[in-house]
Protein backbone atom coordinates (compact mmCIF):
# COMPACT_ATOMS: atom_id res chain seq x y z
CA UNK A 1 0.00 0.00 0.00
CA UNK A 2 2.87 2.16 0.69
CA UNK A 3 3.76 2.30 -2.92
CA UNK A 4 0.46 3.20 -4.33
CA UNK A 5 0.85 5.86 -1.79
CA UNK A 6 3.78 6.99 -2.73
CA UNK A 7 2.96 6.92 -6.74
CA UNK A 8 -0.23 9.17 -5.75
CA UNK A 9 2.25 11.65 -3.77
CA UNK A 10 4.59 11.41 -7.20
CA UNK A 11 1.65 11.91 -9.83
CA UNK A 12 0.27 14.85 -7.92
CA UNK A 13 4.12 16.47 -8.14
CA UNK A 14 4.17 15.75 -11.75
CA UNK A 15 1.03 17.62 -12.30
CA UNK A 16 2.35 20.66 -10.75
CA UNK A 17 0.21 20.17 -7.27
CA UNK A 18 2.77 20.80 -4.09
CA UNK A 19 0.30 19.56 -1.39
CA UNK A 20 3.54 17.82 0.38
CA UNK A 21 4.95 21.22 1.22
CA UNK A 22 2.17 22.20 3.19
CA UNK A 23 0.84 18.47 4.58
CA UNK A 24 2.51 16.33 6.20
CA UNK A 25 0.82 13.27 5.23
CA UNK A 26 -1.54 13.74 2.17
CA UNK A 27 -3.13 10.66 3.24
CA UNK A 28 -4.49 12.23 6.20
CA UNK A 29 -8.06 13.27 7.07
CA UNK A 30 -7.44 16.66 5.45
CA UNK A 31 -4.97 15.80 2.56
CA UNK A 32 -7.94 13.22 1.56
CA UNK A 33 -10.25 15.92 1.32
CA UNK A 34 -8.21 17.86 -0.75
CA UNK A 35 -6.97 14.78 -3.23
CA UNK A 36 -10.45 13.66 -3.59
CA UNK A 37 -11.98 17.15 -4.17
CA UNK A 38 -9.12 18.00 -7.10
CA UNK A 39 -9.90 14.54 -8.54
CA UNK A 40 -13.77 15.76 -8.48
CA UNK A 41 -13.10 19.22 -9.58
CA UNK A 42 -14.65 20.99 -6.58
CA UNK A 43 -13.74 24.47 -6.68
CA UNK A 44 -10.39 25.24 -4.01
CA UNK A 45 -12.34 28.14 -2.27
CA UNK A 46 -14.70 25.30 -1.10
CA UNK A 47 -12.09 22.51 -0.44
CA UNK A 48 -10.55 25.41 1.53
CA UNK A 49 -13.35 25.35 4.12
CA UNK A 50 -12.98 21.47 4.57
CA UNK A 51 -9.93 20.97 5.87
CA UNK A 52 -9.20 20.70 9.37
CA UNK A 53 -9.12 23.94 11.19
CA UNK A 54 -6.34 22.30 13.31
CA UNK A 55 -4.30 22.18 9.84
CA UNK A 56 -0.98 25.25 10.43
CA UNK A 57 -0.53 25.76 6.85
CA UNK A 58 -1.35 29.32 5.35
CA UNK A 59 -4.44 28.75 3.38
CA UNK A 60 -3.75 31.15 0.81
CA UNK A 61 -0.54 29.65 0.55
CA UNK A 62 -2.41 26.25 0.09
CA UNK A 63 -4.52 27.24 -2.69
CA UNK A 64 -1.70 28.13 -4.22
CA UNK A 65 0.11 25.02 -4.39
CA UNK A 66 -3.01 23.63 -5.70
CA UNK A 67 -3.89 26.02 -8.54
CA UNK A 68 -2.77 23.91 -11.51
CA UNK A 69 -5.09 21.63 -14.05
CA UNK A 70 -5.10 18.07 -13.39
CA UNK A 71 -4.85 16.77 -17.39
CA UNK A 72 -7.18 14.30 -18.37
CA UNK A 73 -4.28 11.49 -18.26
CA UNK A 74 -3.07 12.79 -14.47
CA UNK A 75 -7.08 12.51 -13.69
CA UNK A 76 -6.73 8.81 -14.67
CA UNK A 77 -3.94 7.97 -13.45
CA UNK A 78 -4.75 9.69 -9.93
CA UNK A 79 -8.51 7.52 -9.83
CA UNK A 80 -6.84 4.16 -10.67
CA UNK A 81 -4.08 4.69 -7.73
CA UNK A 82 -7.58 5.99 -5.34
CA UNK A 83 -9.36 3.15 -6.03
CA UNK A 84 -6.34 0.85 -5.58
CA UNK A 85 -5.21 2.15 -2.15
CA UNK A 86 -9.17 1.94 -1.28
CA UNK A 87 -9.15 -1.92 -2.24
CA UNK A 88 -5.98 -2.50 -0.01
CA UNK A 89 -7.44 -0.88 2.56
CA UNK A 90 -10.65 -3.25 2.60
CA UNK A 91 -8.86 -6.47 2.28
CA UNK A 92 -6.58 -4.71 5.50
CA UNK A 93 -9.95 -4.01 7.21
CA UNK A 94 -10.98 -7.75 6.70
CA UNK A 95 -7.17 -9.25 7.41
CA UNK A 96 -7.32 -7.68 10.80
CA UNK A 97 -11.01 -8.41 11.67
CA UNK A 98 -9.92 -12.17 10.80
CA UNK A 99 -6.44 -11.92 13.01
CA UNK A 100 -8.90 -10.42 16.38
CA UNK A 101 -11.47 -13.29 15.69
CA UNK A 102 -8.28 -15.92 15.43
CA UNK A 103 -6.90 -14.56 18.52
CA UNK A 104 -9.62 -14.54 20.67
CA UNK A 105 -8.85 -18.02 22.85
CA UNK A 106 -5.34 -15.37 24.10
CA UNK A 107 -7.68 -12.75 24.54
CA UNK A 108 -6.30 -11.87 28.52
CA UNK A 109 -2.76 -11.90 26.67
CA UNK A 110 -4.38 -9.27 23.97
CA UNK A 111 -5.62 -7.57 26.66
CA UNK A 112 -2.13 -7.27 28.44
CA UNK A 113 -0.26 -6.29 25.55
CA UNK A 114 -2.29 -3.11 24.92
CA UNK A 115 -1.42 -1.53 28.58
CA UNK A 116 2.00 -1.25 27.07
CA UNK A 117 2.71 2.46 25.41
CA UNK A 118 2.40 2.07 21.60
CA UNK A 119 1.24 -1.42 21.49
CA UNK A 120 -2.06 -1.32 19.60
CA UNK A 121 -4.68 -4.17 19.04
CA UNK A 122 -2.96 -5.47 16.07
CA UNK A 123 0.35 -5.29 16.92
CA UNK A 124 -0.56 -7.11 20.23
CA UNK A 125 -2.50 -10.09 18.08
CA UNK A 126 0.97 -10.34 15.68
CA UNK A 127 3.38 -10.75 18.84
CA UNK A 128 1.17 -13.32 20.04
CA UNK A 129 1.15 -15.16 17.11
CA UNK A 130 4.77 -14.96 17.20
CA UNK A 131 5.99 -15.28 20.96
CA UNK A 132 2.82 -16.98 22.26
CA UNK A 133 1.74 -15.71 26.33
CA UNK A 134 3.13 -18.94 27.76
CA UNK A 135 6.92 -17.44 29.21
CA UNK A 136 8.16 -20.18 30.35
CA UNK A 137 9.53 -21.94 27.27
CA UNK A 138 11.92 -19.17 27.52
CA UNK A 139 15.47 -18.91 29.27
CA UNK A 140 14.35 -15.35 31.63
CA UNK A 141 14.55 -12.34 29.27
CA UNK A 142 18.00 -13.20 28.18
CA UNK A 143 17.36 -15.86 26.06
CA UNK A 144 13.75 -14.22 24.52
CA UNK A 145 16.15 -11.35 23.86
CA UNK A 146 18.32 -13.74 22.10
CA UNK A 147 15.78 -15.51 20.18
CA UNK A 148 14.48 -11.75 19.13
CA UNK A 149 17.46 -10.58 18.07
CA UNK A 150 17.63 -8.22 20.30
CA UNK A 151 20.78 -9.13 22.45
CA UNK A 152 23.40 -7.42 20.89
CA UNK A 153 26.57 -9.32 20.83
CA UNK A 154 29.61 -8.72 23.69
CA UNK A 155 32.13 -7.40 21.87
CA UNK A 156 35.18 -6.19 24.62
CA UNK A 157 38.78 -5.86 24.02
CA UNK A 158 41.78 -4.58 26.73
CA UNK A 159 39.29 -3.37 28.84
CA UNK A 160 36.84 -1.49 26.77
CA UNK A 161 33.49 -2.03 25.09
CA UNK A 162 32.87 -1.89 20.96
CA UNK A 163 29.69 -1.64 19.22
CA UNK A 164 28.10 -4.73 19.02
CA UNK A 165 26.39 -6.15 16.08
CA UNK A 166 22.64 -7.37 16.60
CA UNK A 167 21.89 -11.46 16.10
CA UNK A 168 19.58 -12.16 13.44
CA UNK A 169 16.94 -13.76 15.38
CA UNK A 170 12.83 -13.75 14.73
CA UNK A 171 13.00 -10.78 12.15
CA UNK A 172 9.28 -10.31 12.27
CA UNK A 173 9.37 -9.84 16.13
CA UNK A 174 11.72 -7.24 15.78
CA UNK A 175 9.70 -5.61 13.24
CA UNK A 176 6.65 -5.45 14.92
CA UNK A 177 8.63 -4.28 18.32
CA UNK A 178 10.37 -1.41 16.14
CA UNK A 179 7.02 -0.16 15.13
CA UNK A 180 5.88 -0.39 18.51
CA UNK A 181 8.91 1.25 20.24
CA UNK A 182 8.30 4.00 16.97
CA UNK A 183 4.66 4.46 18.52
CA UNK A 184 5.77 4.37 22.18
CA UNK A 185 8.39 7.26 22.27
CA UNK A 186 5.70 9.50 21.14
CA UNK A 187 3.46 9.17 24.36
CA UNK A 188 3.41 10.58 27.57
CA UNK A 189 5.58 7.32 29.36
CA UNK A 190 9.12 6.77 30.36
CA UNK A 191 9.58 5.46 26.56
CA UNK A 192 9.62 8.80 25.49
CA UNK A 193 12.24 10.40 28.42
CA UNK A 194 14.52 7.28 27.75
CA UNK A 195 14.51 7.71 23.54
CA UNK A 196 15.02 11.14 24.35
CA UNK A 197 18.17 10.56 26.54
CA UNK A 198 19.69 7.73 23.83
CA UNK A 199 18.97 9.47 20.40
CA UNK A 200 21.26 12.65 21.37
CA UNK A 201 24.23 10.03 21.87
CA UNK A 202 22.91 6.99 19.46
CA UNK A 203 20.86 8.69 17.12
CA UNK A 204 17.19 7.45 16.36
CA UNK A 205 17.97 3.81 14.63
CA UNK A 206 20.15 2.57 17.86
CA UNK A 207 17.69 4.17 20.32
CA UNK A 208 14.41 2.60 18.67
CA UNK A 209 16.45 -0.88 18.84
CA UNK A 210 17.29 -0.21 22.88
CA UNK A 211 13.36 1.19 22.95
CA UNK A 212 12.63 -2.17 21.72
CA UNK A 213 14.43 -4.11 23.89
CA UNK A 214 13.49 -2.96 26.62
CA UNK A 215 9.78 -3.66 25.42
CA UNK A 216 10.63 -7.10 24.87
CA UNK A 217 11.49 -7.30 28.60
CA UNK A 218 8.47 -5.46 29.87
CA UNK A 219 6.27 -8.17 27.34
CA UNK A 220 7.83 -10.70 29.45
CA UNK A 221 7.28 -9.48 32.99
CA UNK A 222 3.65 -8.54 31.58
CA UNK A 223 2.79 -12.14 30.18
CA UNK A 224 4.96 -14.29 33.03
CA UNK A 225 3.42 -12.15 35.77
CA UNK A 226 0.03 -11.85 34.11
CA UNK A 227 -0.32 -8.14 35.29
CA UNK A 228 -1.25 -5.22 32.95
CA UNK A 229 2.10 -2.82 32.37
CA UNK A 230 1.93 0.31 34.91
CA UNK A 231 3.16 3.73 34.18
CA UNK A 232 2.56 6.85 36.39
CA UNK A 233 2.11 8.96 33.81
CA UNK A 234 -0.44 7.73 31.75
CA UNK A 235 -4.12 7.42 32.41
CA UNK A 236 -5.15 3.64 31.54
CA UNK A 237 -9.03 4.07 31.75
CA UNK A 238 -8.86 6.45 29.13
CA UNK A 239 -6.30 4.90 26.81
CA UNK A 240 -8.30 1.57 26.97
CA UNK A 241 -11.05 3.46 26.07
CA UNK A 242 -9.64 5.67 22.81
CA UNK A 243 -8.13 2.69 21.88
CA UNK A 244 -11.32 0.25 21.89
CA UNK A 245 -14.42 2.41 21.90
CA UNK A 246 -14.22 2.02 17.49
CA UNK A 247 -14.43 -1.79 18.11
CA UNK A 248 -17.09 -1.37 20.89
CA UNK A 249 -19.24 0.94 18.18
CA UNK A 250 -19.34 -1.13 15.44
CA UNK A 251 -20.39 -4.39 17.23
CA UNK A 252 -23.27 -2.35 18.60
CA UNK A 253 -24.18 -1.11 15.21
CA UNK A 254 -23.57 -4.66 13.97
CA UNK A 255 -25.95 -5.78 16.58
CA UNK A 256 -27.95 -3.07 16.45
CA UNK A 257 -28.15 -1.59 19.54
CA UNK A 258 -27.75 1.97 18.51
Amino acid sequence: MSNEKNRLHKTLDDAGIRLGGFISDINGKSGQILVNGLIEGKPLCDLIKMVDPRLKADRSELMASMDETLTPSHLYILRNIKSHIEFLEKQLAELETLIIETIKPWNEALELLQTIPGTSVISAACLIGEIGDDMSCFDGMKGISSWAGLCPGNNESAGKRKSGRMRKGNKMVKTLLCEVANAAVKTKSQFKGKYQGLVIRRGHKRSIIAIAHKLLRIIYTVLSRRKAYFDPDINYEELMVRRNSPRWLQMMVKYNMV
